[in-house]
């Protein structure tokens, strides 16, 4: 389609911005409560490395694919963590 007037892509991207960083801070708290350090170090360097690789990614749907997949990802990961908990 046609390119968004100035005005309204820059806040989308700075919404989307914020959803990535979020989505971001949110893994890395889930993986610190990870009981293995080996297990730790490993699902950081995966996250750390998944976003770096996506991080000039500017095509909106994917990134919105990506932050979905994030989630799901996140809360798999929250799932697993309850599961061991109990």
């Amino acid at each position: 389609g046609a390119a968004a007037p100035e005005g309204r892509s820059v806040p989308r991207q700075f919404l989307r911005r914020q959803q990535v960083l979020q989505l971001y801070r949110r893994i890395l708290r889930a993986v610190r409560e990870v009981p293995a350090a080996a297990d730790r170090r490993c699902l950081a360097d995966w996250a750390r490395e998944e976003f770096r690789r996506n991080k000039d990614a500017t095509e909106e749907d994917a990134i919105r694919m990506m932050i979905t997949r994030g989630n799901m990802q996140l809360q798999e990961l929250q799932r697993t963590l309850k599961l061991a908990k109990s």
